[in-house]
């Protein structure tokens, strides 16, 4: 699918961009251009790859002259350039507003008017229902790429999303925060007992994009299935497999925070599509011409559970220990903990 393509990352420093590097530097791929606002960022990537089909483009996509002249012969787009940070768009929700819902309508005018192929957008469970800053800016931003993909020929620009929960020891999640906390022999801090959320490695995460490359139409979103496991449980089995005894403290529910995460609505599981592994949200398109929807409502809304982290697999805390030793990040974080001992 790939082969003699340029692709282009948006946010590209970040976990992801880092995973689809690795995934993608030894195919036939043509070129990977990493477009964000972090040279230094950029300058430690190219240090680290030493790679000819890596190009560095610094740019914002609050900027869209910026994304225009990174897009020159781009066949294909992941979008990952976001504010996450639940917190800080909180305190700031107008810096969230310009760079997840107006940087996202930057980013598929340009590639619109470039004739980009497809564009994968990423978003995140907390789009779903959202409560937080960050959580209405995404859903803002799954509303943007559906509306655009309802203008544009999907056969010249093809516009789709993916969306799924946390993804494991990514840049500011839980998990690096209770290893630091681990080794400097503090309290791991968990907001309550009983939250839970969906977990996913940053393989997966990949894995869903490719599946969303391959198989999804215009306007669609996807939908990993994904198992959770409560916070407490998963600060539990890092303690387990550093060997500590650190406190468990539970501090309250922090700003903006839910005690679970959903994946799909109510509304959005009567009429998604189950794949197995996956879920297919089909984009709503309905014009303005929509008293008729307003006057005979779906009686299979009413009977639909949402798809959330409460009513998922809940893995047991052996389970979430099997997981984390997958992941690179705990294990070099392992390793040095034993002193440097595999």
């Amino acid at each position: 699918m790939f082969k003699d393509k340029t692709l282009l990352i948006t946010g590209g420093t970040g976990s992801f961009g880092n995973v689809v590097l690795q995934r993608f530097l030894n195919t036939d791929i043509k070129e990977i251009r990493i477009f964000s606002r972090d040279e230094k960022k950029q300058d430690d990537m190219r240090i680290l790859y030493q790679n000819d089909k890596i190009k560095f483009y610094i740019g914002d996509v609050r900027d869209i002259s910026s994304l225009n002249n990174a897009m020159y012969e781009v066949d294909y787009i992941f979008h990952a350039a976001a504010l996450k940070q639940v917190p800080s768009c909180e305190f700031f929700p107008i810096e969230a507003v310009k760079t997840n819902i107006l940087g996202t309508d930057n980013v598929l005018t340009a590639a619109i008017n470039a004739g980009v192929k497809k564009v994968i957008c990423l978003s995140t469970d907390k789009a779903a229902y959202p409560v937080n800053a960050m959580g209405i800016s995404k859903a803002m931003m799954e509303k943007t790429f559906i509306a655009k993909s309802r203008m544009v020929n999907p056969d010249k620009t093809l516009i789709c999303g993916t969306r799924y929960g946390n993804v494991m020891a990514s840049r500011g999640s839980v998990i690096p925060l209770f290893v630091e906390q681990i080794k400097a022999g503090k309290p791991l801090t968990v907001t309550d007992a009983k939250m839970t959320r969906f977990i996913m490695s940053l393989d997966e995460a990949v894995e869903l994009v490719l599946y969303a490359f391959k198989n999804a139409a215009n306007g669609d979103i996807m939908v990993q299935k994904s198992p959770a496991s409560y916070v407490a449980d998963l600060a539990q089995a890092l303690k387990e497999l550093f060997k500590v005894d650190n406190e468990i403290e539970i501090i309250g529910t922090r700003h903006g925070e839910k005690i679970y995460e959903v994946l799909l609505t109510k509304e959005e599981a009567a009429k998604a599509n189950d794949l197995g592994k996956f879920y297919k949200i089909p984009a709503d398109n309905r014009d303005l011409n929509y008293g008729k929807y307003l006057e005979k409502g779906s009686p299979k809304i009413t009977l639909t559970d949402e798809y959330n982290s409460n009513n998922t697999k809940i893995l047991k805390v052996e389970e979430i220990k099997e997981k984390l030793l997958k992941l690179p990040f705990i294990q070099e974080e392992l390793r040095k903990w034993n002193g440097g001992i595999n």
